[in-house]
């Protein structure tokens, strides 16, 4: 990591780029080069950035994330700045890299505790398999009440949630997560048990995505779809089995979640009897499946299409 520039070797402790061993503080006052915050759509409200207050990694349940690896999944988690960063953690041999200057500019600013370390210390620390050299501490994700994700968003957006049974591999957890947010979900519903949470894996292969998407834990996901139709959210389950394609479903402005199952063994059978209606995703090759993951995109995605030509967008 630059510290004369982005293409300049390491310099002793105080220069800018790699962190000095030991640092124990951000370095300044983010007098750097710096990144502005992204934009939040809707001020941090429904569906998007949620906005966690200082006090709300007491108590209650936990996604998880506490520990996000990945270069790109480090500084979305700084650029958000939804929850607290206790300190980023470097491995000691790292080539300069524009992101990385990102990256701890972006802790000097909020002043965020900044280390380099071994090589060998920084492996045993991680729990993914290529954490690119960068991993961040920082407070545990918080879900989102069930009752904030059912009401339509500030600009009267009706509610679009993802609700995912029995998911347990993390990677396809996390590329699900990544998709939703980028296709505007404006909530995703996890069950507590036979589930993935916000795993180290989640976070990194999610790339930033959950420090945006707003997310709730729950008991059981038919009690919840059961609260979703008394409240007028019609459900729509993803089933090789399904009665109608998923690019004819009649979806326009209506609140809808969009119910996604496990690869191989799908929809739970509860979860299938509650649904409103079962869709497929129609095959035309020789094989019959698609990944979960590529599976839940093309779904969230077209469901995205058919809301923004009933609005009026593009």
């Amino acid at each position: 990591m630059s510290t004369g520039g982005r293409n300049s070797k390491p310099q002793p402790k105080g220069g800018r780029g790699r962190p000095a061993r030991n640092t124990t503080k951000g370095r300044g006052k983010g007098q750097g080069k710096g990144q502005p915050k992204r934009p939040r759509r809707g001020d941090g409200q429904r569906g998007t950035t949620p906005i966690r207050t200082p006090d709300e990694g007491r108590g209650g349940q936990h996604l998880g994330g506490d520990q996000v690896e990945g270069r790109h999944a480090v500084r979305e988690l700084l650029m958000a700045g939804t929850r607290r960063t206790r300190e980023v953690i470097f491995a000691g041999d790292l080539d300069p890299a524009p992101i990385l200057d990102d990256i701890i500019d972006l802790a000097d600013e909020q002043k965020v505790t900044i280390r380099e370390i071994a090589r060998s210390k920084f492996e045993s620390m991680t729990r993914t398999d290529g954490a690119q050299g960068v991993l961040a501490m920082a407070q545990p994700l918080r879900p989102t009440p069930i009752e904030d994700l059912l009401e339509p968003e500030r600009d009267g957006t009706p509610p679009f949630l993802l609700l995912l049974d029995g998911i347990t591999d993390p990677g396809n957890l996390g590329a699900i997560l990544r998709t939703a947010e980028c296709a505007g979900v404006t909530g995703v519903v996890l069950p507590r048990h036979r589930a993935a949470h916000i795993t180290p894996t989640v976070a990194k292969t999610a790339a930033g995505a959950v420090e945006h998407l707003r997310m709730v834990v729950v008991g059981g996901l038919p009690a919840t779809m059961k609260t979703l139709s008394q409240r007028g959210i019609w459900t729509v389950g993803l089933d090789a089995g399904g009665e109608r394609s998923i690019f004819d479903l009649p979806v326009a402005d209506e609140p809808v979640a969009l119910v996604v199952g496990a690869e191989g063994s799908g929809l739970s059978r509860l979860v299938r009897e509650r649904c409103d209606t079962i869709a497929s995703i129609p095959m035309a090759g020789v094989l019959d499946s698609l990944n979960v993951s590529n599976a839940a995109a093309i779904s969230v995605y077209e469901i995205t299409r058919r809301r923004a030509e009933a609005s009026g967008g593009n």
